[in-house]
């Protein structure tokens, strides 16, 4: 599975931190992906996150054939742990 993993640039927060929980889950699962870095604060900075998938929350999924997924990180954790993530694919492809 070969999908990209958009996050804000504070990789040195751990705990509860959403994008920092989601790499974990993905790390722990196996899981293969690139991570995008935008910037931390303020959102409003997020244009190109904006563009990609209409709105300027992180973390975000992003599948090889476009397929967008953004959900709370905690459904996201869970949707990883339960080996549901391929289930978005193809789902809401921008167009």
């Amino acid at each position: 599975m070969a999908i990209k993993l958009h996050t804000c640039g504070n990789n040195w927060v751990h705990g509860p931190h959403p994008c920092w929980q989601v790499r974990k889950a993905l790390d722990e699962a196996g899981i293969v992906y690139e991570q995008v870095k935008h910037p931390s604060f303020p959102r409003g900075r997020r244009d190109e996150l904006n563009r990609l998938s209409g709105q300027r929350l992180l973390p975000v999924v992003e599948y090889e054939d476009g397929t967008i997924l953004r959900e709370d990180s905690k459904d996201l954790v869970k949707r990883i742990q339960d080996g549901r993530l391929d289930e978005a694919r193809g789902a809401n492809v921008p167009g």
